[in-house]
């Protein structure tokens, strides 16, 4: 979908913002970087080894490729985002494709990565379209999904346009009708990670 996809325009001015911005944005530099360190973290230990790919859905600009590579200097990243002014100005340069939640089972993503990221924006994608994204990404997991999503019982501030109020509940569902197994904080597993777990690193 373009930059205006869900009724809303992903240009330039959107993401100086809620990006940039030091007044509105909803993210500093810092706690992106220790979201990544802890979700990359999470990965290589279920995986029992170091990181070597990571599929980012709703990328914007590529933050956390840019983190994920100076961690993992020889990781490959794919980012996925619905945004023209993104794809035109970073597209190339920071690996990220143009594409919608929805259009996720038309994209060629590959198999078997070891993170999928899908940071603070599952809340925008309509329920329709979110529980057969969640079960095409989790096809294509080998390890952890970082599924950063914000619920009706949470106390949100910042872009509300177009947020789709679920409960934590509903969230779960989703998830685990997807095959996925929650390990905490935003965390899940793909069945062959889960595998060697123990009953206390599951939620």
């Amino acid at each position: 979908m373009p930059a205006n996809a869900g009724g809303k325009t992903y240009d330039e001015a959107y993401f100086r913002k809620w990006y940039r911005d030091p007044r509105t944005r909803v993210h500093t530099d810092d706690s992106v970087r220790r979201k990544v360190r802890m979700a990359v973290s999470v990965a290589e230990y279920f995986l029992g080894r170091k990181l070597r790919s990571v599929l980012d859905i709703g990328a914007g600009e590529g933050a956390w490729g840019r983190e994920v590579r100076r961690m993992r200097p020889g990781v490959r990243y794919l980012g996925i985002d619905p945004s023209e002014y993104v794809i035109a100005r970073h597209g190339r340069r920071r690996n990220i494709r143009l594409g919608s939640f929805r259009d996720l089972p038309t994209l060629s993503l590959g198999r078997e990565h070891d993170l999928i990221v899908c940071a603070d924006m599952l809340q925008y994608v309509p329920t329709p379209e979110l529980g057969k994204g969640i079960r095409h990404l989790a096809s294509l997991l080998g390890g952890v999904a970082f599924l950063e999503a914000y619920t009706s019982g949470d106390d949100m501030e910042g872009d509300l346009d177009g947020w789709h109020a679920r409960s934590k509940a509903q969230y779960r569902r989703v998830f685990a009708d997807a095959g996925l197994i929650a390990c905490g904080l935003h965390c899940y597993l793909s069945r062959d990670a889960a595998a060697n777990a123990v009953e206390l690193e599951l939620s």
